[in-house]
């Protein structure tokens, strides 16, 4: 059986680390290469850095960043934010990346998931999937460009996928984007609930166990931690493989070693560190 991932998740706003409400009412966090630092020390299994505003704002991908927490941290780093082309995704990789997600450019261009599997290799390719519960039809943004119109919501749909840092509904039904990202060759799937993004009540668990039902990549459950049971829930109930915490790192309500002691209480299996 394989272990369970504990990975901060360092949301980048012109080169602090933020954290939000639902992706709004961002506040200042800290340094990214000192949280990374700490981070590391603490036992944390992955670290997870999002530009949340470089598809908004058409910025160029943080590679000084990547370089300087590179430098400094020894544990796997995913970058996204920004991100556009296979060269965008070698330059991040070259500068210390060991993983690269894509969000707004896997729904404007599929082929990139597909072309980026295949040129450095699924395991380097996260499908960062943001999601809201469906209060009306979307439409698809004008930018789209996606022949395959199965994938639109309808009435059955539950979440609706949304780009460009939440700020564009799709138009996508989230459970089927899923199966379409791994089929197009995604190594794994950061799922974030927009609705229980900051809100400390928990992770979204029927999205959660409904994405986790239907595919056979890793799932990576984001969006609504605010206490260790939190983490617990999503991986009993959610069937997530790793969980992506902010909130409760960054701020200092848990450190990563006590919410991993918690977990290796409750018989989930953990990497231990000392």
């Amino acid at each position: 059986m394989l272990t369970k991932r504990i990975i901060p998740c360092l949301d980048i706003d012109e080169g602090r680390v933020v954290k939000g409400v639902s992706f709004i009412d961002l506040k200042d966090a800290g340094d990214p290469r000192e949280l990374a630092i700490l981070y590391d020390d603490q036992g944390a299994d992955e670290l997870v850095f999002l530009d949340i505003t470089a598809s908004v704002y058409d910025r160029n991908i943080m590679i000084d960043v990547v370089k300087s927490v590179s430098e400094e941290v020894f544990i796997p780093l995913t970058v996204g934010g920004g991100v556009r082309s296979l060269s965008d995704i070698r330059g991040l990789l070259e500068a210390g990346a060991d993983k690269v997600s894509l969000n707004t450019a896997a729904i404007k261009n599929p082929e990139l998931v597909s072309k980026a599997s295949s040129f450095f290799g699924a395991q380097c390719i996260v499908a960062a999937i943001d999601v809201k519960r469906k209060v009306g039809r979307g439409t698809y943004v004008d930018s789209a460009n996606l022949a395959d119109k199965s994938i639109e919501i309808d009435a059955s749909t539950q979440w609706e996928v949304y780009i460009r840092g939440g700020r564009d509904a799709t138009g996508i039904d989230a459970l089927k984007w899923c199966k379409r990202v791994e089929e197009l060759g995604a190594g794994e799937i950061l799922l974030t609930s927009m609705d229980s993004d900051g809100q400390l009540f928990g992770y979204d668990l029927d999205l959660l166990s409904s994405v986790s039902e239907n595919v056979n990549i890793p799932l990576i459950a984001s969006g609504g931690a605010g206490a260790p049971h939190h983490l617990l829930e999503a991986f009993q109930k959610g069937k997530a493989d790793a969980v992506l915490a902010a909130s409760i790192f960054h701020f200092g309500d848990y450190s990563v070693r006590e919410v991993k002691d918690y977990l290796s209480s409750k018989g989930i299996l953990i990497r231990r560190t000392n």
